[in-house]
């Protein structure tokens, strides 16, 4: 059994019920292609003659209806509501291009006239399946820019990411992108950062505000001077420092993990006040797009 197709209509309504802060994009085009399919959902013939047309007339309209509601260009609605129109019309000349084929059986003395009327009823619908063709490769020709433009902006993306981590010594590793920090970020046996220390933590906030699909692991190492637990609670509370001060400048807490090692994982030997040195950092790793940081094994 026929079942009305209400969903393009429904959709307007619930498009213009749920604009809050914006007021969906119209045009003169869309308004024509919404009462145009008004008009052939409500015609019995083209319900029984034409009902999977209707159907890609309605997928059609939900399109240009979708595009109204995220406010695209008048261009791209136009040009949507277009192919709806299109569509609906296309709908209604095969549904009386059939009809008119139902009544040659009924009526003998009519079926010239008829034939007359399918036959021309199937060359507009050749000709608007035929202009239907060409808006399709033009809309497929837009997708192909508009990826293209997608892919440019994020090369110019990771461009500007590279030199920012260039300027900061980073280091690609399996585990991410390593950014290693000598004790310059704190003083001696302190746990707050320097001017120094917050002037990098600035710019590190920099490179994560314009990296949102990344997160960081802050690492916190010292010498082997003074006691193991010592040594875990001051490392372990100068990555809380450096989170704290990203999180002061905008960068959203659940982002940054922190990890205090204390005297684990010496990159050096701590025999002399250099290689102690070496040992008391700070490491932050950053994420690769979209994945979580790959911790210590």
């Amino acid at each position: 059994m026929f079942k009305p197709f209400l969903k393009p209509v429904a959709l307007a309504a619930a498009l213009a019920l749920s604009a809050c802060s914006t007021t969906p994009t119209t045009t003169s085009e869309l308004e024509t292609a919404r009462a145009n399919y008004a008009q052939a959902q409500g015609n019995p013939m083209v319900a029984k003659y034409a009902s999977a047309e209707l159907a890609a007339a309605t997928r059609a309209l939900d399109q240009a209806n979708t595009a109204a509601a995220r406010n695209e260009s008048l261009q791209t609605i136009d040009k949507l509501a277009y192919i709806a129109k299109q569509k609906v019309a296309s709908a209604e000349e095969i549904a009386r291009a059939k009809s008119a084929e139902d009544q040659l059986k009924d009526a003998a003395s009519q079926r010239d006239q008829v034939r007359l009327e399918a036959r021309t009823a199937e060359a507009e619908a050749a000709k608007r399946r035929a202009d239907q063709a060409r808006m399709d490769a033009e809309n497929a020709q837009n997708q192909a820019a508009s990826a293209e433009a997608a892919k440019s902006d994020a090369q110019a993306r990771a461009a500007a990411l590279a030199a920012q981590l260039a300027d900061l010594q980073a280091k690609q590793t399996e585990r991410g992108i390593v950014i290693t920090f000598g004790d310059v970020l704190f003083n001696v046996d302190q746990a707050n950062l320097t001017a120094q220390g917050m002037a990098v933590a600035q710019r590190l906030a920099d490179v994560l505000r314009q990296n949102p699909d990344r997160t960081v692991l802050v690492e916190g190492f010292t010498d082997s001077t003074g006691s193991d637990a010592y040594n875990l609670q001051l490392s372990q509370r100068r990555a809380e420092a450096v989170r704290s001060a990203l999180s002061q400048m905008g960068i959203d807490r659940s982002r940054i993990e922190t990890r205090g090692y204390g005297e684990a994982y010496p990159v050096a030997s701590n025999a002399t006040a250099g290689e102690r040195q070496l040992n008391r950092r700070v490491e932050i790793v950053l994420s690769e797009a979209g994945r979580p940081v790959t911790q210590r094994r």
